[in-house]
């Protein structure tokens, strides 16, 4: 521990007392927590960002779209609004967020809504003439007002939650206790070549409750890059590549375009970052600079949505989420949960 972790280490201490407190009194009913007869999956971490919540909140809704009217539920963070929206052909990253406006954009037949206060959503969302049958809340582990039906955590390979601490020292916004709340742990960003043996030494080390069930992703890149100009892979690496990023953890990213023998040039920007015009005319001057008459923007599918139409010869990289072992079981007990959960009532 270095002599800055040294100093903060008693707000840390103080942090984690404060959402421990929290917790019990919700565990013990001191503090109001609402069922609703929707189904509800709630998708969160123990840490601040960068686990994956987004391609995994896209799997459920493949999974579940076809059989269900599925509503994806978040706060919409660092939105320019306020209250209860649903999204419409008026929705923007702006109104409603970055990883919401993704998924409006992507999926057709889902509702995506956005509000701080769950609780409030949920209500409203039951009260439609045509309700959702199953409800999917995103970044919602922490939401303790709403009793979700399923608990989905996400923890990254890299950065167990069990081998972090609480912030600031750390990155975790909660006692790695919490993790009892969750019936399903999922560890992702693996390598997709990950053993069993080592997936035994994860489970290991998480040594999860009797009643929760362990299972191990991977980050699968669409071989296209999407744009005006679709370009596949292979043919990228006879451009010069502007890669520009606002998200919390890109070295996955960064790591595949290396792989691959992209080269690059990177701009770094933090977490659903808000790009300024000045940002946009950086970018822009940035890509001048390129002496190649074949040069792009690429950036992630979340980046995508907030600057489309602002940065020229922009390209992204969408994501799935791939489940390497045991996916069956994965979907089955997802599947399961909804099918026998007209309510959690």
């Amino acid at each position: 521990m270095n002599f800055l972790r040294k100093i903060v280490y008693p707000f840390a201490v103080l942090y984690g007392v404060i959402t421990s407190i929290r917790n019990f009194l919700y565990d013990k009913n001191f503090l109001k927590s609402t069922k609703f007869k929707t189904p509800t999956l709630v998708v969160g971490n123990l840490s601040v960002g960068g686990t994956g919540k987004t391609p995994q909140i896209e799997y459920l809704i493949r999974l579940l779209q076809n059989d269900y009217k599925v509503a994806v539920l978040s706060r919409g963070y660092k939105r320019k609004s306020k209250g209860f929206i649903i999204a419409d052909e008026k929705a923007s990253a702006e109104l409603i967020g970055d990883e919401p406006f993704q998924y409006y954009k992507k999926f057709k037949n889902i509702l995506v809504c956005v509000d701080a206060d769950r609780t409030n959503a949920i209500k409203k969302l039951e009260k439609l003439e045509n309700p959702p049958e199953v409800i999917l809340l995103d970044d919602a582990f922490q939401h303790r007002k709403v009793v979700g039906g399923l608990n989905i955590l996400l923890t990254d390979f890299n950065n167990l939650y069990v081998n972090d601490s609480m912030l600031p020292t750390g990155n975790l916004r909660e006692h790695t206790s919490g993790a009892k709340r969750a019936q399903l742990i999922i560890v992702t960003k693996c390598p997709k070549s990950l053993s069993e043996k080592k997936q035994l030494a994860v489970t290991k080390r998480i040594n999860p409750l009797k009643n929760q069930s362990v299972f191990f992703t991977a980050i699968d890149y669409n071989p296209i890059i999407k744009g005006i100009n679709d370009i596949s892979l292979s043919e990228l690496k006879n451009y010069e590549v502007l890669l520009v990023t606002g998200i919390a953890n890109p070295a996955p990213l960064t790591q595949f375009l290396e792989e691959n023998n992209i080269n690059y040039t990177h701009l770094k920007y933090p977490d659903h970052y808000n790009f300024s015009n000045q940002d946009i005319y950086q970018i822009h001057q940035r890509l001048d600079d390129f002496k190649s008459k074949k040069k792009l923007v690429l950036t992630t599918e979340k980046d995508y949505v907030r600057i489309f139409g602002k940065v020229k010869e922009l390209h992204y990289l969408s994501i799935k989420t791939v489940v390497i072992n045991h996916k069956n079981d994965f979907d089955k007990k997802i599947k399961y949960y909804v099918e026998q959960s007209s309510g959690n009532s």
